[in-house]
């Protein structure tokens, strides 16, 4: 039986497209040189393991005077990458916690980023539990991550059902039990959940 029903953030209930926003800003050739020769995303990862949200990203830009404008703009432009809301699956949400259904995240974010975040969504804030890499100093797919939710909550194996659009976050909540969905899509995470009995399919559109 699914006791708790947790979220990754990222592409499951928020778009995370970072590139996408780059290329309205840059010629893609321009666009995919940076990403080539700048690990941007390795950058957001010290963020979300609870570096410094602004204060990595500008001195990440004075290490690429090339780009450095662009560079600052993953702090300056954030909440545009950062978007658009996937309605439905916020939707499905609050579907569940309507059930008595126990909903987490697990999300790798910073600090200052999810707080900065949750001014434009505020369902962000409304989990039953909220588990925030940048707090907890260690990021997905690291097995301590997942250790540490199961302590924290008192539950484990296959009392939890997550879902995460990465297919390596999912490999390792395997490990643990964990029941779990790759999130495609908020369609077959629906349906997913109707087949878990969790909701029907009325609460479930």
């Amino acid at each position: 039986m699914v006791d708790a029903v947790i979220f990754d953030i990222g592409n499951v209930l928020i778009e995370w497209q970072p590139e996408r926003h780059y290329d309205t800003l840059m010629p893609r050739e321009a666009r995919e040189a940076m990403f080539a020769e700048v690990d941007l995303h390795g950058m957001n990862d010290l963020i979300d393991r609870g570096g410094p949200f602004r204060d990595t990203i500008y001195a990440w830009a004075e290490r690429y005077p090339k780009w450095a404008p662009m560079i600052r703009l993953w702090h300056d432009d954030w909440i545009k990458m950062a978007a658009p809301v996937i309605p439905r699956s916020v939707r499905l949400m609050k579907a569940l916690q309507a059930r008595g259904v126990a909903v987490f995240s697990l999300t790798n974010f910073g600090i200052e980023s999810f707080d900065y975040a949750c001014g434009f969504y505020p369902f962000l804030r409304e989990f039953d539990r909220g588990f925030v890499s940048g707090h907890m100093g260690v990021t997905k797919p690291d097995p301590q991550i997942y250790a540490m939710v199961e302590q924290d909550c008192g539950l484990c194996g296959a009392q939890i059902l997550f879902t995460d659009d990465r297919a390596d976050n999912i490999a390792t909540a395997h490990t643990f039990g964990w029941k779990t969905h790759l999130f495609e899509g908020p369609e077959g995470w629906a349906a997913r959940l109707v087949s878990e009995g969790l909701l029907n399919e009325r609460e479930a559109e």
